[in-house]
Parts: structure tokens; C-alpha cells; sequence
């Protein structure tokens, strides 16, 4: 007799626990299956979390009860804070974690959450009844009824590891591949394709010369993700910087007739902005070094990740590659590195809720969508758990959230032939889209939906009071331009007023921040760190995020256009070339029509006419 769940997750990486437990947390009975259960939340490439956009990612996902920010910060041993030297729209948060301790705490809380449950077990099928999803058929006979599957395979959809001329069936080191569910997809009538991704060599850092890297330190030693900061730390490391050499780039060049990327036997095109050392070699010749990054994996392990060295080259020139570095000359690889190249299904024809057009109650996220990261994954995860489980599709718009733009993206556009990575040029409306009040855009919108916690909602609205009553306080406060108020101002080295200034008026000088208050204003209310650092944003780009809020506006109207399915585009004013772009895409409304590639304002144009004509009686 087999088991009974609402709904089935398959696959228990960063994208599969976000589902399951965005499901579980709205009331349902959710089962997730996964090949290894010792493998829950396990980091599969680099020991990091967060990054350039994938930062923002990582604190939309927590704003929405996600888990991943707070797992992070609980295992987290580096904290770094990037891009500081440009607007605040496109800093970004990204941290060294633990490689055991983050699935361990991943996988404890999926233990602590009611109506989840693990099963151990491969799915080898899934089970359709009345044209729609009724759960999943396991490798050893067993099916799992359930009205939702939630799909989260990652890399191991028809996953082949590559090595030089070595190729072994598997989407990572020790554990198995998927290949039967692939076929299954596929007489459903999904359109699947190959994509690869890469990882690098581990070496032991005992065998490492320390002394010939350069040190990059934690830059904020007190840093977290979650809005909820978390009670304990782990003790911090430090990452090296090492570079590459001529002579490591010859050995890359004499080794390329060996590479599987350059011999034909992987098919799968890989991430654009994360190359291998191959791609890297050959694509940018003039150059005569390469940055990499000495990543520990952890506290209680040698194992020590080379970021920005992905290889797939045979294993014997891999460690020619590996010596010829500074500082790694006597290094020994732990782990060689390599590539793998997987089944992804095309995500053009998912919905907003990454509900499959073609089979309802199939949800897919993660990487089956053509996605590369643990963050864009996990993001994916949560939109699809939580609309599986709502029936309705959480529906996060591009103005909202940096989840907005990721979904949107893939299920308009696709992913144009390569893994999809989140950046901040994606997002039009970046400037409202900031890490620092992503609680502020998106947790009303968890609250009112049932997922955020009564503790993290408490915790907000205390926030948001306390922003407001800061807000107000600056609006009333000011200073006469008499001998004190000259002196404090001299005193920070800033131009005393000659006329009555207002604190809110201070705040907009480049330089200011709350501390400047405070030192001119003995009076000002002392605030938490998160609030200053809103009171500031929100003072100083007060006009800037007006514009932005009015671009916004705009665009939700041009969202609220529908257009027809049937419409032909051989309009007066089309060219052919647009014309054909839009019937292959059929967008949905004007918004969608306006960010194709090729679709110019004059052709958005051209449209709106047209549907205002043909709405005229």
C-alpha cells in the first residue's frame, strides 16, 4: 500500500528544503525524497553563501520564512561585504560557511518541522492520473501519492561526471545519477536539454605555503544575513588570495586536447560568468594571470576549495596546474576537480508559480530550470513549495524582489543556452531592491500568506515603528546656526549652516550618517544599527527612490495590458524581425513584451496603439 503526502518534494538540495519547508510551514503534509538522506543541504561546489545579487537572494528568501539565511548564520566563519565602493543598490553580502556544519543544521531543522517527512529512496517516475500529477513512482517499486511534485534534482538529471577522457555516470562525487526519470520527463513531453557546470580541486592545506598568499580577512566580523541576528558566532578564518602564471596557462594550453570541454564529449554549454580555467585560458590569451581565492572548507577539515581554478583537465595535469602556482607548489589535491553536465528542462513553459503548463500539480526549481547557485535554487524552491501549497501562485513582481526578476526572467525568457545567474543589472528597479529592506519589501507579503514566524513578524513590526518614530524625530529636529552649533560641526569636519538646518537635511549630505547626528543632536534617539542605516537610505535617496517608485508604477500598468493569444504581430509599425520575436514568446501582457531582447519602446508603442484601437467599439 503505498504512502500519502499532499505534496512530494524530489531532492533535499538548497532548492528541495526551501520547498519542503515553505509547504510544511503552510499546513501540508510534505514527503521529500532524496538518493542519500546524509546528503540533506549538502554544498555541493564552493563553501559560500551569498555574492554579487546573490546576497540580496539569500535576505528575500529569509524576509519570506526561508531558512537559508538563518542556516548560513549559524555556520558561517568568514563574513565579507562586496562592492563597497559603489551605491549601496548593488552592495552585497557573501559568507564562508561551514562545509558539515551547514547541511547538519539544515537537515536538523527539516527535523524539527512538523508534517515533513525524509524518505531515502530514487524516483524513478512520476505517477499521473486525469491528465495531472497523482505522486511518484521510486526505483524499488513503491509509489508516493500525492496531489503536488515539487521537482529539485540539481545536477543529477542524467548527471556524467567528466575528467579528461574519464566519464562516469553521477551529478556529484559519491552519489548516483537520475537517468530513468529523465526518460519519464521526456514521454511527458517536457523539452529537456544539457547544460554543465564545473567544480575545482580541494587541496590539503598542510601542504599549502601560506607565506606566498596574500591574506583576505573577515571585513565585518558582526555580519549576518537573517533579520533575525543569531545568538551564537563561530570562530572566524581567513581566505588567501593566490594567482595563476604563464606557465600555468601553457600547461592549461597543452592539456586542452585532453579537456572535455574542447574535445566535444560535453555537449552542455556552462555558466558564462563562472568559467573554468580552460574557458578562462583560452577566452582572455592576453592576459598573464588569473585571481583564485583559498577557500577553507571549514573548521574541523584541511580541505581548502580554490575558487575561480574549475577544471575538468585529466587529473595529471591538474596537479602540473596546481604546482604551478605560487604558494602551491608541494600542494596535494584531496579532490580533483570536474565536470558535469545534466538534463534541465526548458523553463518557458513553467507559470510564475513554476507550475509546468503541460502537467499540472509538477512544480520544478533549481538547477532542472537552467539555473546555476545555491541561491537562485533556493529561492526557486520557496516560490514553488509555497504555491504548490497555497494552490495559488506566490507572485513576487520585478518592482518587489530580486525573486521576482530570477522567475520572471526564466519563465519569459528562458535561459538563452547557459546556466542563468542572478546579477544586479538584471533588476530594473535596483535601486528599491536593496539587501538592507528586503524585510521591509516582502515580509507583509510572507505574513499575510502564512509564512513568516509570529517572533520574525513581531520583531519587524518593532522595527518598522522604530524607523517611523526616527523618521518623524528627523523631520522635527534642527539646529540655529549659533557658536555651538558652528563648533560640533567644525568638530566631524563638516561646513557649519549658515541658516537653520533640520536633521533630515544633515542626513542628505553625502558624508552623514547617523553618528553625525547624534554627535550634533545629544538629544537624538539611540537606534539599533538596522534602523540608523534605514533612517539614512530612506533620508538620503528620498528623491531618487520617488522616480524609482513612479518607474515602478508605471511598469505594473504596462503589466495590467493584456495581450491576446491569438494575436498575429503583423502590425504597421512591426518589423519582421519583432514580429517574429513576439510570437515566439507570447508574452503575456506589455510589461512582458517590453523586456525581450529586441523588443525596442518603439515597438511597445506600436502595441499599445494597437490595443487601443482594437479596444475602441
Amino acid at each position: 500500500m503505498s504512502e500519502c503526502f499532499d505534496i512530494i518534494v524530489v531532492g533535499a538540495g538548497h532548492a528541495g528544503c526551501e520547498a519542503a519547508l515553505a509547504a510544511a510551514r503552510l499546513e501540508r503534509r510534505v514527503a521529500v525524497v532524496t538518493l542519500r538522506q546524509d546528503h540533506v543541504g549538502r554544498l555541493s561546489c564552493n563553501p559560500a553563501v551569498g555574492g554579487l545579487a546573490k546576497g540580496h537572494l539569500v535576505r528575500e528568501i529569509d524576509a519570506l520564512g526561508g531558512a537559508m539565511a538563518k542556516v548560513a548564520d549559524a555556520s558561517t566563519i568568514q563574513f565579507r561585504r562586496l562592492n563597497t565602493r559603489k551605491g549601496l543598490a548593488v552592495q552585497a553580502s557573501r559568507a564562508q560557511v561551514d562545509i558539515d556544519r551547514y547541511p547538519a543544521e539544515m537537515a536538523r531543522v527539516l527535523a524539527a518541522t512538523p508534517r515533513l517527512a525524509v524518505i531515502e529512496g530514487e524516483v524513478a517516475g512520476l505517477c499521473i492520473a486525469r491528465g495531472r500529477i497523482a505522486g511518484v513512482r521510486l526505483g524499488c517499486g513503491t509509489t508516493i501519492q500525492a496531489s503536488a511534485v515539487v521537482l529539485t534534482t540539481g545536477t543529477f538529471l542524467g548527471g556524467v561526471m567528466h575528467r579528461g577522457r574519464q566519464q562516469e555516470a553521477g551529478g556529484r562525487v559519491g552519489d548516483p545519477a537520475t537517468g530513468s526519470l529523465s526518460r519519464d520527463l521526456s514521454a511527458l513531453g517536457l523539452r529537456l536539454g544539457r547544460l554543465k557546470t564545473g567544480t575545482t580541486p580541494r587541496l590539503d592545506a598542510a601542504t599549502i605555503d601560506w607565506s606566498r598568499v596574500q591574506v583576505q580577512q573577515d571585513t565585518v566580523p558582526d555580519g549576518h544575513f537573517s533579520f533575525t541576528p543569531p545568538a551564537s558566532r563561530l570562530p572566524r578564518v581567513d581566505c588567501h588570495v593566490a594567482y595563476t602564471t604563464p606557465e600555468t596557462h601553457a600547461l592549461v594550453r597543452g592539456g586542452l586536447d585532453r579537456s572535455p570541454l574542447f574535445s566535444g564529449a560535453v555537449t552542455g554549454r556552462g555558466p558564462r560568468y563562472c568559467p573554468s580555467i580552460e574557458d578562462k585560458v583560452v577566452r582572455f590569451a592576453d592576459r598573464s594571470r588569473h585571481q583564485l581565492f583559498l577557500e577553507p572548507e571549514g573548521l574541523d577539515t584541511d580541505r581548502v576549495y580554490v575558487a575561480g581554478l574549475s577544471t575538468s583537465l585529466p587529473p595529471e595535469v591538474q596537479e602540473a596546474v596546481v604546482h604551478s602556482i605560487p604558494g602551491l607548489e608541494n600542494a596535494r589535491i584531496l579532490q580533483h576537480g570536474y565536470a558535469v553536465e545534466y538534463d534541465f528542462a526548458d523553463p518557458r513553459d513553467l507559470g510564475h508559480d513554476l507550475q509546468h503548463k503541460g502537467v499540472p500539480g509538477l512544480f520544478l526549481a533549481g538547477q532542472v530550470n537552467g539555473t546555476s547557485g545555491y541561491e537562485e535554487a533556493a529561492a526557486q524552491g520557496l516560490v514553488a513549495g509555497a504555491s504548490a501549497a497555497l494552490g495559488t501562485p506566490l507572485r513576487i513582481g520585478r518592482d518587489e524582489g530580486y525573486i521576482g526578476v530570477l522567475i520572471d526572467d526564466l519563465v519569459t525568457r528562458g535561459v538563452g543556452g547557459e546556466p542563468y545567474r542572478m546579477f544586479s543589472s538584471r533588476a530594473e528597479h535596483r535601486l528599491l531592491l536593496r539587501e538592507d529592506n528586503a524585510d521591509r519589501r516582502l515580509m507583509p507579503k510572507a505574513r499575510e500568506l502564512g509564512l513568516l514566524p509570529d517572533m520574525d513578524w513581531e520583531r519587524h513590526g518593532r522595527k518598522v515603528a522604530d524607523i517611523r518614530a526616527a523618521m518623524d524625530w528627523c523631520e522635527g529636529a534642527s539646529l540655529v546656526p549659533d557658536a555651538t552649533t558652528r563648533a560640533r560641526f567644525e568638530a566631524l569636519g563638516l561646513a557649519a549652516p549658515r541658516n537653520r538646518i533640520g536633521a533630515a537635511e544633515v542626513l542628505r549630505r553625502p558624508e552623514a550618517d547617523w553618528q553625525t547626528v547624534t554627535a550634533l543632536w545629544p538629544d537624538a534617539p539611540v537606534l539599533d544599527p538596522m534602523v540608523a542605516e534605514q533612517v539614512v537610505t530612506d533620508t538620503k535617496y528620498a528623491g531618487y527612490l520617488r522616480r524609482e517608485r513612479a518607474r515602478a508604477a508605471q511598469a505594473r500598468r504596462m503589466a495590467g495590458v493584456s495581450l491576446p493569444a491569438d494575436l498575429d504581430y503583423r502590425l504597421p509599425g512591426l518589423s519582421s524581425e519583432v514580429a517574429e520575436r513576439l510570437r515566439a514568446a507570447r508574452p503575456p501582457d506589455l510589461g512582458a513584451a517590453a523586456r525581450l531582447p529586441g523588443i525596442t519602446p518603439a515597438a511597445i508603442d506600436v502595441l499599445a496603439v494597437h490595443l487601443s484601437r482594437r479596444s475602441t467599439p
